[in-house]
């Protein structure tokens, strides 16, 4: 077996979007492998909760040509390149962990003590997120739940703004009340008066501020309650 490393996968995939290279992956751009991305990551993390190693190591594959890909899209357009990625990576690392790397007076290297968000907003200033305020930085194309913790997480941190896991709760039962009222008087259906998803959006707002003040993953938790449920489903079927 041949053994490759990361130049060699590099030259694979520039020979494949070259003109005498695949079709498919000749007309593929950043947007349509928006998916793929998204999928091989989950991939990733489903293999992860198997504990299967080989097939993590398949998947992270899989990201990593997703990573060269883009970065190949980006230099036919010269945008960047994968050194460029590698590059801005390392620095990053570097920068955000003087604890490790030392500084200037070697203090941190020492101490230990790291302010992240005040290297996270050095790195933001000359960036074109210098003017996004912190919490729409937030990727609008995380998971809903995912997102919902992170933007209650850090408006709390920024804000001070916290709702305690008992006022959520409170908010819950009284919300409850609402639709309660309004299925009683509309019907399960509620097809002459359509209910506001917006009072069901605050719901699970509420119940994942819950969560993220019991310090429990609310994307994680409904993941295992969906397997809970189609396990129970299936087996009944046997």
């Amino acid at each position: 077996m041949e053994n490759y490393n990361i130049e060699d996968f590099r030259k694979i995939i520039k020979t494949l979007r070259s003109p005498d290279g695949c079709p498919w992956d000749r007309v593929q751009t950043h947007e349509s492998m928006r998916t793929c991305l998204i999928e091989e990551c989950y991939e990733v993390l489903e293999a992860i909760d198997n504990k299967d190693d080989d097939n993590l190591k398949e998947e992270l594959g899989d990201v990593l040509l997703q990573v060269v890909m883009h970065s190949r899209i980006a230099e036919e357009r010269g945008a960047f390149t994968f050194d460029d990625v590698v590059q801005g990576i390392s620095e990053k690392m570097i920068r955000r962990h003087p604890h490790v790397f030392g500084n200037e007076n070697g203090e941190l290297a020492v101490s230990g003590a790291v302010d992240w968000d005040k290297i996270k907003q050095e790195e933001k200033r000359n960036t074109s997120q210098a003017d996004v305020g912190p919490l729409t930085a937030i990727p609008k194309s995380l998971p809903a739940l995912l997102r919902a913790q992170k933007v209650l997480k850090k408006s709390d941190k920024i804000y001070g703004d916290g709702i305690t896991a008992l006022e959520s709760v409170g908010n819950i039962q009284r919300s409850l009340e609402d639709l309660k009222e309004f299925i009683l008087i509309n019907g399960e259906n509620g097809l002459e008066n359509k209910y506001d998803s917006d009072n069901i959006g605050a719901i699970i707002l509420e119940i994942v501020n819950i969560a993220r003040e019991l310090q429990e993953n609310a994307e994680n938790s409904l993941t295992n309650m969906v397997e809970t449920f189609i396990n129970k489903r299936e087996s009944n079927k046997e």
